[in-house]
């Protein structure tokens, strides 16, 4: 199965960058789909992009369409969450997850595997 670690988490402030990696080991996550996920305290744990197994989709919530990005390097075996325009309702505990083959779902239950995550604070 296919492990995943979530990096580039960190402070910064509003209107600011941050490039999200989702580092995969035991499988190729070239034929999975990866999800990105994120939970703030007190709050269920939200979609906040998707990109299909084969590359060729890309799903976003309407919060963060036009400011996120999603990207893979397969070669490197690694997703990327690509965050620009930074708010401070974006600060949370941000996941990757993925799907053998799927197709980039929204909800979290069509996730098996699934990253520890990795702090977002946006300042404002």
């Amino acid at each position: 199965q296919v492990q995943l670690v979530e990096s580039g988490g960190g402070l910064v402030q509003a209107g600011g960058s941050l490039r999200l990696s989702c580092s995969a080991s035991g499988r190729n996550i070239s034929t999975y789909a990866v999800g990105w996920f994120r939970q703030a305290p007190g709050k269920e744990r939200e979609f906040v992009g998707a990109m299909s197994w084969s590359g060729d989709h890309t799903y976003f919530p309407d919060s963060v369409k036009g400011r996120f990005t999603i990207s893979r390097d397969n070669a490197k075996n690694t997703v990327y969450l690509q965050m620009n325009s930074l708010l401070p309702e974006d600060t949370a505990v941000y996941y990757c997850a993925a799907d053998s083959f799927g197709s980039g779902y929204s909800t979290r239950e069509e996730y098996p595997y699934w990253g520890q995550g990795t702090q977002v604070t946006v300042s404002s």
